[in-house]
């Protein structure tokens, strides 16, 4: 079969990511870190230099970060001034490479103080994150390029509210829906401020999209769990933003076929360290659904737990594959931002999910070793595409 050259255009961003919990570390005031514990996690808070040395090694000219706001205000209506400070170098850091910023305001965590008041379940949170954000455009708009207001918060309803794997540890489905449209109040009250403080600086959501169909095309039940799959985990948020978005964060990781009355059969050929399936073509089919929406779309996180980097190359070059045949059918792609720059702490599984461009050895003072499935992805982006198959 002959190669063909996947081009992409110049202006394409090309990224990697973290969350501040999962690699900062060394951060006690966070509900997260009091049921899992980071410990120093991937030490990001003190090798944030060495890591953004290796952002422009591999010639990536996007990073998405988070900024954890039970850092900056640890205490109610108390802000640090020395972690805005922390933040401002940081993110000058990245300025000074040249590196677009996506800044996530909220990546699951909370402060502690916030969750003895019942977190999102309590409206007076909306009006602390409200003050919150207002304060982080204040001091950061200088340097962002991109705000993103919460990051997937249908995922973190499912796993908090509706399955109780994380906090608040609920298994009720209705608190979750009640939830989830405080959390879509708080996007759409929130956007308008932060235009107030700086127009110029283009607002999103990052939500995680999956490809699901039912598990018999034939079985009206199956049709059925399909739809309501679809419409809670795929297209109840962003339906309901209204128009208060200046573009989309798709974060992609899963396909899957479900059965009457709630179950999932993962697709894929391959599987990563955790045994999750991967499904490279159900990429494509997420990014037509959102053109729809009519907006610039940007891959806000898409990524395998691959400790021997062993099939990482192999997932970056088809889900790209994937992603620019839908950018040839329309979809307005503008980025790809892969997940994540550094091996990173993933909630209950640890150190043991292994995400990263980079690896992190945790018993040798976080040495930094890139993976070659990094260098091959650096070379796409020098290149401006790769050849296929």
């Amino acid at each position: 079969m002959d190669k063909k050259f996947i081009q992409f255009p110049k202006d394409f961003l090309w990224g990697a990511s973290i969350s501040a919990w999962q690699a900062e570390g060394n951060n006690y005031n966070s509900d997260f870190e009091k049921y899992f514990k980071a410990g120093k996690a991937a030490n990001h808070y003190e090798m944030y230099e060495q890591d953004f040395d290796i952002l422009q090694k591999l010639n990536l000219n996007a990073f998405r970060t988070s900024i954890e706001w039970s850092r900056i205000e640890p205490e109610e209506g108390k802000f640090n001034e020395k972690e805005i400070e922390h933040y401002r170098k940081y993110f000058s850091s990245l300025r000074k490479r040249g590196i677009k910023i996506f800044a996530t305001l909220w990546h699951f965590s909370n402060p502690l103080w916030i969750e003895k008041i019942g977190g999102w379940e309590n409206s007076k949170t909306i009006f602390y994150f409200k003050r919150f954000a207002e304060k982080m455009c204040f001091e950061f708009s200088d340097f962002v390029d991109f705000w993103i207001t919460l990051n997937e918060p249908v995922v973190y309803v499912s796993k908090g509210d509706v399955f109780g794997e994380w906090p608040p540890f609920k298994k009720n489905f209705l608190l979750g829906i009640s939830v989830i449209s405080r959390m879509l109040y708080t996007h759409r009250i929130i956007y308008n401020h932060l235009k107030k403080c700086n127009y110029k600086v283009p607002i999103g959501i990052s939500e995680n999209l999956a490809y699901i169909k039912p598990k018999n095309k034939y079985n009206i039940l199956d049709w059925f769990a399909f739809y309501f799959a679809d419409y809670f985990y795929n297209r109840y948020f962003f339906s309901r933003i209204g128009g208060r978005m200046d573009f989309l964060g798709v974060n992609y990781y899963f396909s899957a076929d479900i059965s009457f009355p709630n179950k999932y059969d993962q697709i894929g050929e391959k599987e990563s360290d955790l045994g999750w399936k991967i499904h490279p073509k159900g990429l494509y089919y997420v990014l037509k659904y959102v053109k729809k929406f009519n907006l610039p779309v940007y891959i806000t996180e898409n990524g395998v737990a691959d400790k021997e980097d062993k099939i990482r190359e192999w997932y970056i070059k088809e889900h790209l594959f994937w992603a620019h045949r839908a950018m040839q059918e329309g979809v307005n792609l503008k980025g790809y931002i892969h997940w994540a720059l550094i091996d990173n702490i993933e909630f209950k599984d640890g150190k043991n999910a292994r995400f990263g461009l980079v690896e992190v050895d945790y018993e040798n003072n976080f040495k930094r070793k890139i993976r070659d499935s990094a260098y091959f992805y650096s070379k796409i982006v020098k290149e401006g595409g790769f050849y296929y198959p």
